[in-house]
């Protein structure tokens, strides 16, 4: 379960069997958690986080796609 981010407490990750997916990003925080389709960036499903939580990290998987796109080819690809 590679971590990619940790930011304002949110931890950004994927899980090691999930390569047969599209690029996506799971969010934790505390009791929170998210599921970001990074192509675009929507949201997939969540549990525990608030309207004002989950705005911020739309914002936050926008501004990292990038990142968060090329560790998952990296990690899929070797």
């Amino acid at each position: 379960m590679p971590t990619i981010l940790t930011i304002n407490g949110y931890r950004f990750f994927f899980f090691s069997n999930e390569g047969q997916e599209p690029v996506h990003i799971h969010v934790e925080k505390a009791e929170g958690y998210a599921k970001f389709w990074i192509k675009p960036v929507s949201l997939a499903r969540t549990r525990g986080f608030k309207a004002r939580q989950l705005a911020e990290l739309h914002k936050l998987v926008e501004e990292h796609k990038g990142t968060f796109e090329e560790r998952w080819n990296e990690f899929f690809s070797g």
